[in-house]
């Protein structure tokens, strides 16, 4: 099992470099198709559909986040909201009108799907296209899973609070601690060994800054998809990943953490 984690894991960094260094097109199909892998996912966890038979919800879902990767594409990020409610009222028609196919906690959860999986995992793209957007892009993988591996280590050396007994009785308050400065010396150490390709100057205290607060949500986007998989009674989002599982399962803490970093980056960086 290790050995296959670690070809899987091997492999997915690969994947990673060669899209984010691309970005462009590249960044952008890997991202939607991404996005409609774990929609797919979180749709057969919460019961959207149902012994793998895809429905008019689902089908409307997988349409919505298409195309709300295409507002993206030209630009028109700014009637994000707005295309937002026009997914809701789709899918309430989709409730209304097959009444009684589909229960209230279906369409809920098939309009959360759409945020939390392809909204949350599109500011993957928008950082990219930032200015310092190929360096910065790598602050949300550098706080999510730096912090996994700083909080792992420091949780075996100094663990001993319980943080979530419930969802992850292996997670310790020491450890959190130890993930969050784990990723902060990250930051700065990335900064510092990338700062004379940067335009903005003297980054170092920002990179350490928002790798700290990245490192921090992406804590609680871990524990938000544990939550998710114990109230449905499942160990994992798929088998997508050997050694892994699903999308969601090797991305739940990269989902929190994308946001966060743009819009800070768009704050602290000048």
């Amino acid at each position: 099992m290790f050995v296959v984690r670690l070809r899987s894991g091997i492999l997915l960094l690969a994947v990673a470099l060669l899209t984010i260094i691309s970005g462009g097109y590249v960044l952008f199909g890997t991202l939607l198709a991404v996005s409609v892998i774990g929609l797919g996912e979180l749709y057969r966890a919460c019961g959207v559909v149902k012994d793998g038979r895809q429905n008019l919800l689902a089908v409307t879902g997988y349409a919505a986040a298409a195309l709300y990767y295409v507002l993206l594409l030209f630009h028109l990020e700014e009637y994000s909201m707005i295309y937002i409610v026009f997914v809701l009222v789709a899918m309430m028609f989709c409730y209304v009108f097959t009444f009684p196919k589909f229960q209230a906690e279906q369409i809920m959860a098939a309009f959360f799907g759409i945020v939390y999986v392809c909204v949350m995992l599109s500011y993957i793209y928008l950082t990219r296209n930032l200015t310092d957007g190929a360096f910065l892009v790598w602050l949300i993988f550098a706080s999510s899973w730096g912090c996994d591996t700083c909080a792992y280590c420091a949780g075996m050396l100094f663990g001993k609070h319980k943080m979530s007994p419930v969802l992850s009785p292996k997670k310790s308050v020491e450890g959190a601690v130890g993930g969050v400065l784990g990723a902060a010396l990250i930051g700065a150490l990335y900064a510092a060994a990338v700062g004379k390709y940067l335009q903005a100057e003297n980054q170092i205290v920002n990179y350490a800054v928002i790798c700290a607060a990245g490192a921090l949500i992406s804590m609680v986007g871990d524990l938000a998809a544990s939550a998710i998989k114990r109230n449905h009674g499942i160990k994992d989002y798929g088998t997508l990943i050997p050694g892994h599982g699903g999308i969601l399962d090797r991305f739940d803490s990269v989902i929190f953490t994308a946001p966060m970093i743009y819009f800070l980056a768009t704050v602290l960086i000048r």
